[in-house]
């Protein structure tokens, strides 16, 4: 999921997550939104195109796609959201699981988050040696987890096709992740966009109260921070927090909490676009974790100066504010004491009429440990800009902007000899097309796409599908399908790794 327009567009969940149930047949609705986001490709200026009305939404990677259908598919500055069908609703609850010591996880399949969640000073809720699920040893048995993996799930919990979950646990700042801790389930896994950002419903009472709200220098006013995704909006505060993932600590990390009544200035009109995403419902998860290549969720050009569409003084009206690098949003991987150059994204594969769900691991680190090895693997490894994206060529077209975003929730790509329903493409039977990935260094792979009828994949009860497709111009986004059978590396910008070299690239390899 890539964030637009000013910023870079979280276009995702909004398409699938946000359509609910469909007719008699089990079809998709065409409303509703439900996105996440991401950084545009092009960076900061740079605009990326809307999405329409109705069918899947999402951004363009480059900021200069033609917009995708807005309701229906989700993705980083591509669409995304899945369309529930059979009755399920789009919408997701709130909440977060216990805190205090006891092991949080995802939310189990079938089941509907809800309230807020529970508050402790252990820094509760991440399963404190979670099995990777991947590492083994030369015997032939399960090594144990060196305290840098999560579990990744996929399921009917938020009523959204292909939705990455994970849980997220958020401490007072600079406590060690120890004090007035609350762990947030059902957060969207997004390696389209930079920084965690969660709902100030989701947040309960007592941590919030304990993560400062960061004011401007010069004003001294609170700051409020926005987020223009393809298929809508967020704003909210800039707060601190603690961020714990399985054993790995990023202090004092600064955050978006979306919706918080703490700000009063009404959201500006640079960041207008499309849906508001103000509750947990309209988004289809209670935040997004995003951990792709950048570093920053804005960077150098919001330092230097104010620039509309990031970070705003809360003075009613608010003000564009120019925000020092280590005061802005960050993605929290680069934060960590260790495992801090990049991210794995491993899950397994599934047939092609999909899974009703799957589980997955999040990986911390690039060859820094036994179980995050790239080196030696075989893996394709592709040299991106800062924010993930390489040029690819679908089907012997024109090189387009391309990207892999979990965020998503379909593969998009342009091309209008398919059938298509809603925004979603519908062959008659299964089919496959050939996109060829290009990076600067000269390196090209080509991927085959499988396509699978929508219309016949929204009607079934499963969750998760590796043929979901839909249309999107001048972009290919591979999104969640994609990741579906393989383990997907990211390199963040500035760091190293023996397998990959100075980030920012990618990296896939089939399981």
């Amino acid at each position: 999921m890539k964030r637009i327009a000013v910023i870079s567009a979280l276009m995702l969940s909004v398409a699938l997550a946000a359509c609910g149930g469909g007719g008699d047949s089990g079809a998709p609705a065409t409303t509703g939104a439900g996105t996440t986001g991401g950084k545009n490709a092009a960076g900061p200026a740079d605009g990326s195109s809307g999405a329409a009305a109705s069918a899947p939404s999402g951004a363009s990677a480059a900021g200069n796609g033609s917009g995708a259908p807005a309701a229906g598919a989700s993705g980083s500055d591509n669409a995304s959201g899945a369309a529930s069908a059979g009755g399920a609703s789009g919408s997701t609850a709130s909440g977060s699981t216990a805190s205090g010591s006891t092991p949080s996880g995802s939310t189990p399949s079938g089941s509907t988050p809800s309230g807020g969640s529970g508050t402790g000073d252990s820094g509760s809720g991440a399963p404190d040696a979670a099995a990777s699920g991947t590492a083994a040893n030369p015997g032939g048995g399960a090594t144990a987890d060196p305290g840098n993996t999560v579990p990744v799930l996929v399921s009917s919990a938020t009523g959204v096709r292909n939705f990455p979950l994970v849980s997220v646990t958020i401490c007072q700042p600079n406590s060690s992740a120890r004090t007035n801790c609350a762990t947030i389930d059902n957060v969207l896994l997004d390696t389209g966009s930079f920084g965690l950002r969660l709902f100030a419903s989701t947040i309960p009472p007592a941590t919030l109260a304990a993560l400062p709200v960061q004011t401007d220098a010069a004003g001294g006013n609170r700051v409020g921070v926005c987020a223009a995704f393809g298929s809508g909006h967020t704003w909210g505060s800039l707060r601190n927090a603690d961020v714990k993932l399985s054993q790995e600590i990023a202090a004092a990390v600064p955050i978006q909490v979306m919706s918080d009544p703490a700000i009063v200035s009404a959201t500006p009109d640079a960041c207008v676009w499309n849906t508001a995403l103000s509750s947990p419902a309209v988004l289809g998860a209670n935040g997004i974790l995003g951990i792709g290549t950048a570093r920053y969720d804005c960077g150098p050009a919001c330092a230097a100066s104010p620039l509309a569409g990031y970070y705003y003084a809360d003075a009613n009206p608010a003000k564009p504010v120019a925000i020092p690098l280590a005061r802005q949003i960050i993605n929290p991987v680069a934060l960590f004491p260790l495992d801090n150059n990049g991210v794995i994204v491993e899950m397994p594969a599934v047939a092609s009429r999909g899974a009703s769900s799957v589980s997955g691991t999040l990986t911390f680190g690039v060859d820094t440990q036994a179980n995050n090895a790239l080196s030696g693997v075989g893996a394709t490894v592709l040299a991106t800009d800062s924010y993930g994206n390489f040029v690819a060529k679908y089907s012997g077209t024109s090189p387009v902007p391309g990207f892999i975003d979990s965020g998503s929730n379909v593969i998009f790509f342009d091309d209008t000899s398919i059938m298509q329903f809603n925004g979603f493409f519908a062959p008659p039977g299964e089919w496959t097309r050939n996109v060829v990935l290009n990076d600067a260094t000269g390196a090209s792979e080509s991927v085959t796409v499988n396509i699978g009828n929508a219309i016949a994949l929204l009607a079934s009860p499963n969750f998760a599908f590796n043929n979901l497709t839909a249309y999107m111009a001048q972009t290919v986004d591979l999104g969640f399908p994609f990741f579906l059978g393989r383990k997907v590396y990211y390199g963040i910008e500035g760091s190293r790794s023996a397998g990959g070299g100075t980030g920012p690239y990618v990296a896939y390899m089939t399981r």
